[in-house]
Protein backbone atom coordinates (compact mmCIF):
# COMPACT_ATOMS: atom_id res chain seq x y z
CA UNK A 1 0.00 0.00 0.00
CA UNK A 2 1.14 3.77 -0.77
CA UNK A 3 2.04 5.54 2.07
CA UNK A 4 1.59 8.78 0.23
CA UNK A 5 -1.53 10.65 -0.60
CA UNK A 6 -2.33 10.70 -3.95
CA UNK A 7 -1.23 14.38 -4.32
CA UNK A 8 1.98 13.91 -2.51
CA UNK A 9 2.86 10.68 -5.12
CA UNK A 10 1.91 13.19 -8.10
CA UNK A 11 4.09 15.66 -6.14
CA UNK A 12 6.93 13.00 -6.35
CA UNK A 13 6.62 11.83 -9.42
CA UNK A 14 6.45 15.12 -10.69
CA UNK A 15 10.30 16.13 -9.41
CA UNK A 16 11.14 12.92 -11.38
CA UNK A 17 14.23 14.29 -13.68
CA UNK A 18 15.15 12.87 -17.65
CA UNK A 19 18.03 15.35 -17.73
CA UNK A 20 21.07 16.58 -15.28
CA UNK A 21 20.39 13.55 -12.93
CA UNK A 22 23.10 12.44 -10.60
CA UNK A 23 23.83 9.18 -12.74
CA UNK A 24 24.20 11.32 -15.86
CA UNK A 25 26.30 14.47 -13.81
CA UNK A 26 28.42 11.28 -12.51
CA UNK A 27 29.28 10.01 -15.97
CA UNK A 28 29.58 13.30 -17.52
CA UNK A 29 32.29 14.37 -14.72
CA UNK A 30 34.34 11.51 -15.25
CA UNK A 31 34.33 11.66 -18.93
CA UNK A 32 35.06 15.52 -18.97
CA UNK A 33 37.61 15.24 -16.71
CA UNK A 34 39.33 12.81 -18.53
CA UNK A 35 39.08 15.06 -21.70
CA UNK A 36 36.73 13.87 -24.07
CA UNK A 37 34.42 16.76 -24.94
CA UNK A 38 30.50 16.00 -26.13
CA UNK A 39 27.55 17.48 -26.81
CA UNK A 40 24.23 16.92 -24.41
CA UNK A 41 20.98 15.39 -25.19
CA UNK A 42 21.00 15.55 -29.06
CA UNK A 43 17.33 16.63 -29.65
CA UNK A 44 17.51 15.27 -33.87
CA UNK A 45 19.12 11.75 -32.67
CA UNK A 46 16.37 9.14 -31.86
CA UNK A 47 15.99 8.39 -27.93
CA UNK A 48 17.99 12.11 -27.65
CA UNK A 49 21.45 10.55 -26.26
CA UNK A 50 22.51 11.65 -22.73
CA UNK A 51 25.64 12.60 -23.81
CA UNK A 52 27.06 12.71 -27.92
CA UNK A 53 30.43 12.82 -29.42
CA UNK A 54 29.65 13.56 -32.75
CA UNK A 55 33.65 13.16 -34.43
CA UNK A 56 33.59 9.70 -33.13
CA UNK A 57 29.97 8.45 -34.07
CA UNK A 58 29.76 7.78 -30.01
CA UNK A 59 26.70 7.86 -27.82
CA UNK A 60 26.40 6.95 -24.29
CA UNK A 61 23.11 6.77 -22.60
CA UNK A 62 22.52 6.81 -18.47
CA UNK A 63 19.55 4.60 -18.08
CA UNK A 64 17.84 4.64 -14.61
CA UNK A 65 17.52 1.59 -13.68
CA UNK A 66 13.57 1.81 -12.32
CA UNK A 67 12.66 3.75 -15.29
CA UNK A 68 14.20 1.37 -17.99
CA UNK A 69 13.87 -1.97 -16.45
CA UNK A 70 17.53 -3.09 -15.66
CA UNK A 71 16.70 -6.19 -13.76
CA UNK A 72 18.73 -5.18 -11.09
CA UNK A 73 17.42 -4.94 -7.19
CA UNK A 74 16.56 -0.71 -7.74
CA UNK A 75 14.16 -1.52 -10.53
CA UNK A 76 11.53 -3.72 -8.45
CA UNK A 77 8.19 -2.80 -9.23
CA UNK A 78 5.98 -0.83 -6.57
CA UNK A 79 3.10 -3.57 -5.39
CA UNK A 80 0.50 -0.51 -6.10
CA UNK A 81 -0.86 -0.03 -9.86
CA UNK A 82 1.13 -3.18 -10.52
CA UNK A 83 -0.45 -3.20 -14.02
CA UNK A 84 0.13 0.14 -14.62
CA UNK A 85 3.84 -0.07 -14.20
CA UNK A 86 4.67 -3.43 -15.77
CA UNK A 87 2.53 -1.53 -19.27
CA UNK A 88 4.43 2.02 -19.25
CA UNK A 89 8.08 0.42 -18.13
CA UNK A 90 7.71 -2.66 -21.06
CA UNK A 91 7.17 0.64 -23.45
CA UNK A 92 9.87 2.18 -22.13
CA UNK A 93 11.72 -0.89 -22.81
CA UNK A 94 10.95 -1.41 -26.69
CA UNK A 95 11.67 2.18 -27.05
CA UNK A 96 15.05 2.21 -25.68
CA UNK A 97 15.47 -1.23 -27.70
CA UNK A 98 13.99 0.82 -31.33
CA UNK A 99 16.03 3.56 -30.15
CA UNK A 100 19.62 1.32 -30.22
CA UNK A 101 18.39 -0.24 -33.13
CA UNK A 102 18.12 2.80 -35.36
CA UNK A 103 21.17 4.88 -34.27
CA UNK A 104 23.21 1.36 -34.66
CA UNK A 105 21.74 1.28 -38.40
CA UNK A 106 22.92 5.11 -38.86
CA UNK A 107 26.62 4.02 -37.85
CA UNK A 108 26.74 5.06 -34.23
CA UNK A 109 28.19 3.33 -31.48
CA UNK A 110 26.19 3.06 -27.75
CA UNK A 111 27.02 2.23 -24.60
CA UNK A 112 24.46 2.09 -22.25
CA UNK A 113 25.24 2.97 -18.31
CA UNK A 114 22.85 2.45 -15.72
CA UNK A 115 22.11 4.07 -12.47
CA UNK A 116 23.59 0.99 -10.30
CA UNK A 117 26.79 1.28 -11.97
CA UNK A 118 27.50 4.45 -11.11
CA UNK A 119 28.37 3.54 -7.59
CA UNK A 120 32.08 1.94 -8.09
CA UNK A 121 33.25 5.30 -9.62
CA UNK A 122 36.94 3.69 -11.05
CA UNK A 123 35.07 0.58 -12.88
CA UNK A 124 32.80 2.87 -14.20
CA UNK A 125 35.79 5.28 -15.49
CA UNK A 126 37.68 2.48 -17.22
CA UNK A 127 34.58 1.40 -19.29
CA UNK A 128 33.92 4.74 -20.20
CA UNK A 129 38.02 5.16 -21.12
CA UNK A 130 37.80 2.57 -22.90
CA UNK A 131 34.54 2.71 -25.39
CA UNK A 132 35.27 6.69 -26.31
CA UNK A 133 39.08 5.34 -26.78
CA UNK A 134 38.49 2.57 -29.07
CA UNK A 135 39.16 3.42 -32.73
CA UNK A 136 35.76 1.57 -34.94
CA UNK A 137 36.13 0.53 -38.28
CA UNK A 138 33.82 2.55 -40.66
Amino acid sequence: MDTFTPQQRSEIMRRVRSEDTKPEMTVRRLVHRRGFRYRLHAKELPGHPDLVFPRTKKIVFVHGCYWHSHGCPASALPETHRDYWEAKLRRNAERDKLTLRELRKAGWHVLTIWECQTRDRDRLASRLVRFLAEKRDG
